[in-house]
């Protein structure tokens, strides 16, 4: 009877401890999220994203917080490929003599390498995104999150010459404190964001009007705006939107000054 006995507790031990693990597995990924602030405040830090500040992880910037009198946004965008407008939101920045961020894949550096060339003559910075826009937070493996953004600076450098910003945005956000420790090793800067909007779906773009008004309630100081230049949207109305920042103040930071 011993050996049935023993067999039933290994059993009910393997029972309850598979939650345990996929728990904690699940625990240690987390999908970029913020409590949102009324009244053109910065939005609040939930507890359970509480461990990015002990790393160089960026959503907004602390330093121009709500009482702070000088007024700041950062730029950035998430580009993958080029459809026409991309080329816009870069007109745009030139007219506006306004600097953005553009975290960029590889396709985007072997298909479009003079569009990547102009992003950098224009004094923007191109950073990185990845390679393939995988789910970062479910690479455990040391070497081969490494290769990702590795992988991605060495197409930057062999198509422009240039030494690719240690800034680092996670795919869709994903992100894992293991990712984090692995970063600050490498020497990057995580830059989530404090604002973004459902842009993305090129068959299912707001109105102008609308994401317009979007926009502008949900600015702050400090802001980190995370758009996709890909949106006909966003280059149709980015131009309105930064003369209307101006008027209220606003200047448009680079991400060096975080």
């Amino acid at each position: 009877m011993k050996k049935p006995k023993q067999l039933f507790l290994r059993m009910l031990l393997f029972v309850f401890l598979i939650p345990a693990v996929i728990s904690a597995s699940a625990a240690d990924e987390l999908s970029w999220y913020f409590k949102k602030n009324d009244e053109h405040k910065q939005p609040l830090l939930d507890e359970a994203q509480s461990f990015i500040n002990g790393y160089s992880c960026y959503y907004a910037d602390k330093k121009h917080g709500d009482d702070n009198p000088d007024k700041v946004i950062y730029l950035t965008f998430d580009a993958g490929y080029e459809n026409g407008n991309v080329a816009r939101i870069l007109d745009t920045l030139k007219e506006k003599n306004v600097p953005g961020a553009f975290f960029v894949l590889r396709h985007l550096i072997e298909a479009n390498t003079d569009l990547v060339l102009r992003m950098v003559n224009e004094g923007h910075l191109v950073c990185n995104h990845t390679m393939s826009h995988k789910n970062m937070a479910a690479v455990t493996d040391r070497a081969a999150f490494e290769k990702e953004l590795c992988g991605l600076a060495d197409v930057f450098r062999e198509k422009t010459g240039r030494e690719m910003p240690k800034y680092y945005r996670p795919p869709e956000g994903r992100l894992s404190e293991n990712n984090l420790k692995i970063l600050e090793d490498m020497g990057y800067k995580t830059i989530l964001w404090s604002f973004a909007y459902a842009d993305w779906d090129n068959n299912a773009q707001m109105s102008a009007e609308k994401a317009k008004e979007k926009l502008l309630r949900g600015t702050h100081n400090g802001m980190i705006l995370l758009l996709h230049p890909t949106s006909k949207t966003n280059a149709d109305i980015l131009g309105e939107l930064i003369d209307d920042w101006k008027e209220q103040g606003y200047r448009f930071g680079t991400l060096d000054e975080l």
